[in-house]
């Protein structure tokens, strides 16, 4: 269709609201209904909502068509399209691999068993909020090696970004972008003003070996990475995961209080986890949505979609699509494994997931190790997150 026929006067009817109170109150439920009735329907929020898996997967490997190129920011690599992602993408990939994270992993589990040996025994424990949140804090500043006092940072930063992006508050999103580029700005001068000093004493070489080091040596076409183009990976890599990780620690451990028979399995057959927590996470998604923008006039799922509109992918109903999966919270690992979209799909896929596979499978590990039983601690009603953030606000849990 020629983008001519569109007239920019005439603005998309709406056809849900994503921020009434009843979708925000259990978004997984909401998504549900809309992918049955309406599974491309459009907001003044969010734009074009794709609800269905056949639709995501359209969207998300179509580049050509929708482009991630959607931020004023750059957002190195997942907001560029080729060719300027792939040398991005390359670099980025390097800090993932089966070798990173073999040598990893002995840091991630001194932090997980440290966390779980903390964890009250025979009494309410607030999950989210004593413990979720703090070992996504705690890994992610492991595997990046910064010092202690980052937390408190990283933690404020993550709910004043989680505040600014639901109120879509412009001022405030610059002003929390602002404040971390200039922190970040910092870490890197420090790092290179003690790489270029040359000192050769240990407390200068341990504080020089980290990820914050190494890439300020990387390169594309011999030029070395800009500042803000550094910084904008360690976003995505602190602000931008550490919400995902603490929802998903939520999710999967409520999954197994309320499912003993699983939580006894995986308890019994440790070796089955990292399928299970796939599984898991596919039912109730972590990461609730991404974006995209039109290039070109097109039709998706019956609906006319103009050059220029903005499409948000709903991970959290695509990867529940009965077509699909059949009944969504039907426990199958195995058969659902190949069309999980848990870590996206296409050129774009989330390149941390191999981090995200380690941290979860070995904070399961040392929890189900450490403990006999795992219950919901009572029977109120879910008090589940809201968009943007996916899992629970709260979660009080007894461990036993």
């Amino acid at each position: 269709m020629a983008a001519a026929e569109r007239d920019p006067r005439v603005a998309h009817a709406a056809d849900w609201n994503p921020r009434d109170p009843e979708v925000l109150g259990n978004q997984i439920h909401a998504y549900d209904g809309m992918r049955a009735s309406c599974p491309v329907a459009h907001s003044d929020y969010l734009g074009w909502s794709v609800f269905r898996h056949e639709d995501v997967v359209a969207v998300v490997t179509d580049h050509d068509t929708f482009s991630s190129a959607v931020s004023r920011y750059p957002a190195v690599p997942n907001g560029y399209d080729p060719p300027q992602h792939d040398p991005y993408r390359e670099i980025v990939d390097h800090y993932f691999t089966d070798e990173h994270m073999a040598a990893f992993e002995p840091a991630c589990r001194a932090v997980a068993r440290e966390m779980v040996e903390r964890l009250p025994r025979r009494e309410t424990v607030e999950f989210i909020a004593d413990f979720a949140l703090n070992y996504a804090l705690k890994v992610q500043g492991a595997w990046l090696g910064w010092p202690g006092h980052t937390e408190e940072a990283l933690r404020h930063w993550t709910a004043s970004n989680h505040r600014a992006t639901l109120a879509r508050d412009r001022e405030q999103l610059d002003a929390v972008a602002t404040e971390f580029d200039a922190t970040m700005r910092r870490v890197l001068d420090d790092r290179r003003a003690t790489r270029d000093e040359g000192t050769a004493d240990a407390a200068s070489a341990s504080a020089s070996a980290d990820i914050i080091s190494e890439l300020l040596g990387e390169t594309i076409d011999d030029v070395p990475l800009r500042d803000d183009e550094i910084v904008s990976i360690l976003r995505n890599w602190t602000v931008g995961e550490l919400g995902t990780m603490s929802a998903s620690v939520g999710i999967l451990v409520a999954y197994l209080a309320e499912h003993p028979d699983v939580q006894d399995d995986l308890r019994n057959n440790p070796s089955n986890l990292p399928a299970a927590i796939d599984e898991i996470l596919r039912m109730h998604a972590p990461l609730v949505s991404n974006r995209r923008v039109a290039t070109r006039d097109v039709e998706l799922g019956g609906r006319r979609i103009f050059a220029g509109d903005r499409i948000t992918v709903i991970w959290a109903s695509a990867n529940r699509d009965e077509a699909v999966f059949g009944e969504p919270d039907d426990y199958q690992p195995e058969r659902n494994a190949d069309r999980n979209l848990l870590y996206g799909r296409g050129i774009h896929d989330c390149p941390g997931a191999p981090l995200a596979r380690l941290q979860l499978r070995v904070v399961l590990e040392e929890l189900l190790a450490a403990v006999n039983a795992i219950e919901v601690a009572d029977a109120s009603p879910a008090d589940f997150a809201s968009y943007p953030a996916s899992g629970f606000r709260t979660l009080p849990l007894i461990f036993r």
